[in-house]
Parts: C-alpha cells; sequence; structure tokens
C-alpha cells in the first residue's frame, strides 16, 4: 500500500485499523493525533524503525475510528483488540487471570474464597498468587492459626454435626453455634492483618492475649496462642523484604533481542515480592507500543491493580494508562519510570528476571527445535512443524458431537488458539464425516486469514487420515501442508492367551502403507503424544459441560414455571441438580423466592418413575 493520502485522515484522537487481504485486521493502533500517528507508517523516508516494513507489506487498506478524547480512544482500542485478535498486536499466550483470595467483611461470619477475578463489590482481595498451589499452601496455613469457616453457611447448617475441618481445629464452625460473631470478627481481623503483611500488629495481639491468659492461668488457651504466634513467624521469614516504605506495586522488566522480547512482572504487596510471572513476546514495532499494548492486556483483565506500577520507561500515552488504570481500580493508580532510589531498584531487578527468563526460554526453546527436527525427519516432513494442530472428535452416542483443536506453537501449547466445533452437518456417532466437518471449517478460515498449520495430527489410523486428506485436496491444499495419524497402542496377547503386552504408538502418513514407530520414550513421542492428549481432554471436558447442560435442561425446565432464572437460584440454594431431586416437599417451600405451587411441582415431577 504505497499511494496513500494522508490529507483524508482526521487530525482527532481515535482508532485505527490496519487491514490486509480479505479485510482481515492485522493490526489495531490508538492515536492522540490520526493523521500524525499514520503519516510515521506511509511517509516515504520512513521512521527509522526498519520493523515496520514487516507490517506494511501486508496492509491493504486502513481504517480510521474518531473518539472525543485519548482515553476513549485506548478503550476502544483494547475491545477491538479482543474482538479482531489482530496477528501483529500483543497476544500474551498465558492470558489467564490469577488466583485472588476474597473475603467479604460485610458477612456475619466471612471466609476465604479463591477467586480468579478482581470485582469492585466492596470486598477484599489479596493476592495475586502464581498458582493455585501457592494458595492452598497459604490457606492451610491460616486455617491453622484462625480457623475461619471453610463451607457456605446453608451447607453447614444442613448437618447434624460441625465437619472434620472443625475436629482438627481448622474450621470453629459458626454454623453450629461453636463461636460467638464478636469472636469471630476477631479471626477475621487476624487474617486481613496477616494477608495484607501486617504480621508485626497480629504478633503484638496475641502475644497480648498469651500472657493475659497465662497470668489468668488458662494454660491450654495459652499454648495454643504460642503455637500460632511460632506458625506466624515462620511463614514470614519465608518472604523477603524489598520495599523498606510498604505499598503495592507491580514492577515490570523488559528485556529485548532482535525481534524477541521477554517481559517480566514482579508483584510487590505490602513491601514483600510475594511472586514473579514473565511472558515471552514476539514484536517487531518500538518499545513505547510494545508496553503499552501489555499494560492493556495484563490490567484488561478482571485483576488486582495496585496503587503503583513502575515501568522501566514511560510510554507516549503513560497519563491515559493512568486515567485509565485508576478508573478500573476506582482509586488514582501511578505509573512510574523511576530513576533513583529502591523503587529503580526494584525496576532493575525486574529486568533481571525478564533477562534470566529469556536466557531459560532460550535453552528450552533450542532443546524443543531439536525435538522437532527430530520429528520433522522420523515423519518425513516437508517443514519444521513449529505450529501443530491436533483435531478429536467427541460424542455418546452419536448425540451433542463436538470437535477440539488445540494448537501446540514452538512445541508447547498455545491455549489462547484453541477452539471447540459443535457439529452442525453430520447426524449420529460418524467420526470420519466430523472430523471432515470440523477441518473443512478450520482450513476454510485459515485460507482467509493467511494461518495454516505446518502439521495436522489426527487422533486416529488410516480411516482418518482419509478423510483430512480428502479435505486436503477439496480445498487444493494436498502437498501444502503435513499430516499424520496417530493410532493408540493395541494390547496384544501372547500364544496362550493369558501374557499381555502394549504395542508402540503408530504414525500413519499419507501414500505410506506401514506405520512409523517412533523410539519408546523418546521426545518426540512425548511431545505427539502430549499433543494427542490434550486434544482430547479439551473435547472430552466441553462435551461433558455441554451434556451437563442438555441434562440440567431435560430435568428441570420441562417443570411449569421453572425457567433459566430459577433453574439457577435453584443450583445456587441446594448446591447441586441432585440435591434438587431429593430434596423434601419443605425443604423446596423453604426456598426463598420459589412459589409454593412450583415447589409442589419439582417435587412431584423427581418422584414419577423413570425420571432421573
Amino acid at each position: 500500500m504505497q499511494d496513500v493520502d494522508l490529507k483524508k485522515f482526521p487530525t482527532a484522537p481515535g482508532v485505527y485499523l490496519m487491514r490486509g487481504a480479505d479485510q482481515a485486521v492485522l493490526y489495531v493502533g490508538k492515536a492522540k493525533n490520526l493523521r500524525s500517528r499514520l503519516r510515521s507508517y506511509f511517509s516515504a523516508a520512513g521512521d527509522g524503525r526498519s520493523q515496520i516494513r514487516f507490517l506494511m507489506n501486508r496492509v491493504q487498506g486502513v481504517e480510521t475510528i474518531v473518539t472525543d478524547t485519548e482515553k476513549e480512544a485506548l478503550i476502544l482500542e483494547n475491545t477491538l483488540i479482543k474482538k479482531y485478535r489482530p496477528r501483529y498486536n500483543i497476544n500474551l499466550r498465558d492470558d489467564k487471570t490469577y488466583v485472588s483470595v476474597r473475603l467479604d467483611p460485610r458477612e456475619e461470619f466471612p471466609a476465604l474464597q479463591v477467586v480468579r477475578r478482581v470485582r469492585r463489590d466492596g470486598a477484599l482481595y489479596f493476592g495475586p498468587f502464581s498458582s493455585a498451589g501457592a494458595v492452598r499452601e497459604t490457606l492451610k496455613e491460616i486455617y491453622r492459626i484462625f480457623p475461619l469457616r471453610h463451607y457456605p453457611m446453608e451447607t453447614c447448617r444442613r448437618r447434624g454435626r460441625p465437619c472434620l475441618f472443625f475436629q482438627i481445629g481448622q474450621c470453629s464452625a459458626p454454623c453450629h453455634g461453636k463461636i460467638s460473631s464478636e469472636r469471630y470478627r476477631e479471626l477475621v481481623k487476624g487474617v486481613v492483618a496477616l494477608l495484607s503483611g501486617r504480621e508485626s500488629e497480629v504478633l503484638g495481639q496475641l502475644h497480648q492475649r498469651m500472657q493475659d491468659a497465662a497470668a489468668q492461668m488458662r494454660y491450654e488457651e495459652a499454648a495454643r496462642l504460642r503455637d500460632q504466634i511460632r506458625a506466624i513467624e515462620q511463614t514470614v521469614e519465608r518472604q523477603k523484604v524489598v520495599a523498606a516504605a510498604g505499598g503495592d506495586q507491580d514492577v515490570v522488566g523488559l528485556h529485548r533481542e532482535g525481534g524477541e522480547v521477554e517481559i517480566a512482572v514482579l508483584f510487590v504487596r505490602q513491601g514483600k515480592l510475594i511472586g514473579r510471572r514473565s511472558y515471552p513476546v514476539d514484536w517487531r514495532l518500538d518499545e513505547g507500543e510494545l508496553l503499552s499494548g501489555f499494560l492493556q492486556q495484563f490490567y484488561g483483565r478482571d485483576i488486582f491493580i495496585p496503587e503503583q506500577v513502575l515501568l522501566p520507561f514511560l510510554p507516549p500515552d503513560a497519563e491515559t494508562l493512568g486515567d485509565w488504570l485508576g478508573e478500573r481500580k476506582g482509586k488514582k493508580v501511578a505509573v512510574l519510570a523511576p530513576l533513583r532510589g529502591e523503587k529503580l531498584a526494584l525496576v532493575e531487578m525486574a529486568a533481571s528476571n525478564a533477562r534470566e527468563a529469556y536466557r531459560e526460554r532460550g535453552s528450552r526453546r533450542e532443546a524443543r527445535e531439536g525435538v522437532l527436527e527430530e520429528i520433522r525427519q522420523r515423519l518425513h516432513l516437508a517443514r519444521l512443524p513449529r505450529r501443530m494442530e491436533c483435531f478429536d472428535i467427541s460424542n455418546v452416542q452419536g448425540s451433542l458431537s463436538v470437535g477440539s483443536m488445540v494448537v501446540f506453537s514452538d512445541g508447547e501449547p498455545d491455549k489462547a488458539e484453541y477452539r471447540h466445533f459443535r457439529i452442525r452437518t453430520v447426524t449420529g456417532a460418524d467420526d470420519f464425516a466430523s472430523l471432515g466437518e470440523v477441518l473443512g471449517r478450520r482450513l476454510k478460515r485459515g485460507l482467509e486469514e493467511g494461518l495454516l498449520p505446518d502439521l495436522i495430527l489426527i487422533d486416529g489410523g488410516k480411516g482418518q487420515l482419509g478423510a483430512v486428506v480428502a479435505v486436503l485436496e477439496e480445498l487444493g491444499l494436498a502437498g501444502r501442508l503435513d499430516v499424520a495419524g496417530i493410532a493408540k497402542s493395541r494390547v496384544l496377547a501372547n500364544v496362550r492367551g493369558k501374557a499381555v503386552e502394549r504395542s508402540e504408538e503408530r504414525f500413519f502418513l499419507p501414500g505410506r502403507k506401514n506405520p512409523v514407530l517412533l523410539r519408546q520414550g523418546s521426545p518426540a513421542l512425548f511431545m505427539l503424544e502430549r499433543l494427542r492428549d490434550e486434544a482430547h481432554r479439551f473435547a472430552i471436558t466441553h462435551h461433558r459441560k455441554l451434556r451437563g447442560k442438555a441434562t440440567l435442561h431435560s430435568a428441570l425446565e420441562e417443570v411449569p414455571g421453572v425457567g433459566p432464572t430459577r433453574r439457577k437460584a435453584l443450583l445456587r440454594h441446594f448446591g447441586s441438580l441432585k440435591k434438587v431431586r431429593e430434596a423434601p416437599l419443605e425443604e423446596l417451600q423453604a426456598m426463598p423466592g420459589l412459589p409454593g405451587g412450583v415447589a409442589e411441582a419439582i417435587f412431584e415431577y423427581f418422584r414419577r418413575e423413570g425420571v432421573e
């Protein structure tokens, strides 16, 4: 796209969409002045960024959307990136949110919840934690020190006695009146202080209570308080203080080599480093756009936003980013690029983490390159299988058929690219036809978007492979894409029919009569088996979800007066469909918001013979 009349572009703030062939969106960007920003792309002299050529060689047209303010442009840019997922915008492969701990102090007996979304709902949130395992370890220690309840009050009150956690001292059983609300509030205050990093405050209170209990000769209580103090002190010892001033901060470090960038984020809460996350990014545009795009994606989810975000440098739209983050948090957020002192030391620490993560990823990448090369040679592929896609079909006696596609990029799962397919044109359990439909839809879209796999792996033998080859020939892709079928190992019996052994996995290739066998235990075999198993897991998980919805629909929506909203309310109140089915009439009638006539109809429906 060479001849462009830049005067036709507005000088107002807004968003621009760069489109390629077939009007596919390649890149979405924002600007305070659209004409000035686009001039940097289209000027004959260029702006010194040779990497712009990688994008501009594919651009066929530019569309602009004007906004009133730069912040509105940022929000719109974020929305359009989520909608179109452009190839040249930042794509964080690990886009799942972190786990946090939620506590709502407005409840009579607050409980701790592990959540992945941080909402502005008046509750307190602590974290983030880098893994669910880290949360479990933290909560295990907290329940030993401060025994808050574990389960919903309604569930526990239906039990005849307190649960096992009460018996082992990790729950105070407010559901059965074993603790007063005032005493429970003291436990909650201790939990909040501990999770907020105010251990010294908690230790001071516990020391005073221990001394008072000992002075009044309540030695068992004093011993229990002593054990709590020791548990907290051991927990604190494992944490590293990195900022004397305290406070909540996210610290971003960046390391770049060529077109590869590693971004590391350190989570500092109340002056303590509690976790780290790193992200590999393929990026060829300038670092200002890189950092701005990363922050938008990172904080565009429902996650905790700290009071300060420390950066290695300020992107051009730093002020707008700060306003946007403050709006999402509900209070002011400072976006800073420190030049001296402890904050600069934190940014340098984050950069060191990014550099180390890049080095570790490089060694892992080299190892994966060797595995991919082995796969290429053993399966006689035309190219290195950098993008491998595996497809699987799941159904139960031909009903609710679904297909799954999982993607490995450079040997690692690329979960943002996973897809589900509802089978539309096939009736009954015809896996070959279902596979043909799924592949046809996937490859047609790939041709339009210019994104095709290097290797298609099918869970099956010659029959499934034949269905794939037929689709490739129909679309004119035969010979352009590599394809293989992986057949599960067979159980073989000896001549007496008693002793059994398992054969090796077999790989079928087009035009080859005998299957290929990979060395047992080889990294290449492990990677391909992992790809196949991931496709199977992904299909089964989605199919179970559809089955559950179908079962729920057939079981409750046939009852007069029960619609989607009331169905959800019943499940929330009773906990499961099984408990709704088994509930006595009195319990159904006692449910808030459920009319007596509907309660009777539900009770009668599930008591009919043959209703499951």
